[in-house]
């Protein structure tokens, strides 16, 4: 392939790498039945001011499958964070003992168990969209460079098909994603 050809490629490459980065970390936040940090990666307290996301202002752990364990660094702000928590909607109540807050993470039901998967299936088809208008942006950039680059027309049909076979393995991981978080929702 030539360099300008490849060029063009490889920025739209990374831009859909960037697509599926994002999804990854969409998928992280849902809350699937097991105690995961991630879901409070949307959360933002109010700290002196300025809204700051939960995991500047405090350290969020584990101690059980069920559990997730909030503790501020300031505890003058463990009110700001439980209303955050509480703000948020997240599906569970925190409770604070002055030093801590304590989210039980419950069980899904099954209705909430269909809403995620509709969530992260359509999460999916946004990023899928992502990498479409990636791929499209790119042979754009290929006909134009053609034109104006004097870049061959077989360079720029090479170009088009390298492109192409990134869409499809993007496409595939995308896939994959939304595959393996269903498997998870659905896991009792």
């Amino acid at each position: 392939m030539l360099p300008r050809a490849k060029e063009i490629v490889d920025a739209s490459e990374a831009k859909m790498k960037d697509v599926v980065a994002f999804l990854e970390e969409d998928l992280k936040t849902y809350r699937v039945g097991k105690a995961n940090p991630g879901i409070f990666n949307g959360v933002t307290v109010d700290y002196y001011g300025t809204q700051t996301p939960l995991n500047q202002v405090a350290s969020v752990t584990t101690p059980d499958a069920k559990t997730l364990v909030v503790q501020p660094w300031d505890r003058s702000i463990i009110g700001k964070i439980e209303k955050a928590i509480l703000v948020a909607n997240l599906g569970f109540t925190p409770t604070n003992n002055g030093e801590i807050i304590r989210c039980v993470v419950p069980a899904l039901t099954e209705e909430r168990r269909r809403d995620l998967i509709k969530k992260a299936r359509s999460a999916g088809e946004t990023s899928k969209v992502g990498i479409r208008n990636a791929r499209r942006e790119g042979i754009d950039l290929l006909k134009k460079a053609q034109k104006n680059e004097g870049l061959s027309e077989d360079g720029e049909k090479e170009g088009e098909d390298e492109l192409q076979k990134v869409t499809d393995k993007k496409v595939k991981e995308i896939d994959a994603l939304i595959d393996a978080k269903e498997k998870e929702i659905l896991t009792v």
